[in-house]
């Protein structure tokens, strides 16, 4: 396994070509890009971006979901088409930067009765998937659904219901969300399986705000013993707010908490 820091956790304290330099000046190895806005979709800006992150290596991009990612699954042809060219817009950028991962959350659950998925279509939502997933991997990148409360994943079983139907879909581990869900995150991990491509992590305090790995209560021993006993060897990213820490060199200072605790377990990519 190997540590990494999204850049949204640098959302308003640092623009994505700034944010890149200061994780790799802190010494940051890996790092997902967190495209904010139509304007960073493309080749002009991914080459902005990789013409500045010097030695980090990009694990993956993930975009502003609600921009264009819910069109994939509207009834309209235009809207759809217009989705698809936005996508080949982000696949363009993930290649420049050498990205091998697209964190997708799909749909907007925005209805309170959309929650509860008793009304997911779900042989319709495998149909509308099978083209996205192809996209994607035509351009050499895996389509990777993350778990999201107000999102397509937004409960522990869902996954199970479409992996067999598509099998080159992957899946993301996100602990704050899973917290939101009130799933508890190992459900996920079960559900997910051998296709658990990478994680999204973050503590928590013991009055519920969420804080950087290391900072709050949340058991990361036993996290990482979970994932190992999945046979999980991916990347272990960083996700928080702005407002979640103060000083950006606690960053690497939690990835330096997270790295120790892969050493001890036999399981830190060299």
């Amino acid at each position: 396994m190997k540590t990494g820091v999204s850049t949204a956790s640098l959302f308003l304290r640092k623009n994505n070509e700034d944010a890149l330099p200061l994780l790799n000046g802190l010494g940051v190895k890996t790092a997902e890009v967190f495209l904010t806005s139509f304007s960073e979709y493309g080749e002009a800006f991914a080459k902005l971006l990789a013409s500045r992150k010097g030695d980090l290596s990009v694990n993956s991009v993930h975009i502003l979901n609600t921009e264009f990612e819910p069109q994939f699954f509207n009834l309209h042809p235009r809207a759809r088409a217009d989705a698809y060219a936005w996508l080949e817009k982000v696949l363009d950028g993930a290649n420049i930067l050498g990205a091998k991962h697209y964190t997708f959350h799909g749909i907007a659950r925005v209805k309170r009765a959309s929650r509860s998925g008793e009304h997911d279509d779900i042989v319709r939502m495998i149909e509308n998937f099978r083209p996205l997933i192809s996209a994607c991997e035509n351009r050499g990148v895996r389509l990777c659904l993350e778990n999201v409360e107000w999102a397509t994943y937004n409960r522990a079983g869902l996954f199970s219901l479409l992996k067999n139907e598509l099998p080159s879909l992957l899946g993301v581990l996100d602990i704050k969300q899973a917290r939101i869900s009130e799933y508890p995150y190992e459900a996920y991990i079960e559900d997910m399986g051998e296709r658990l491509a990478y994680a999204h992590l973050s503590d928590i305090d013991e009055h519920g705000k969420i804080r950087l790995p290391g900072q709050g209560v949340f058991d990361f021993e036993t996290l990482i013993k979970r994932l190992k006993d999945a046979g999980f060897d991916g990347a272990l990213l960083i996700e928080v707010y702005t407002g979640d820490y103060g000083q950006e060199s606690e960053l690497k200072i939690a990835c330096d908490f997270l790295d120790e605790l892969l050493y001890k377990h036999g399981v830190l990519s060299k």
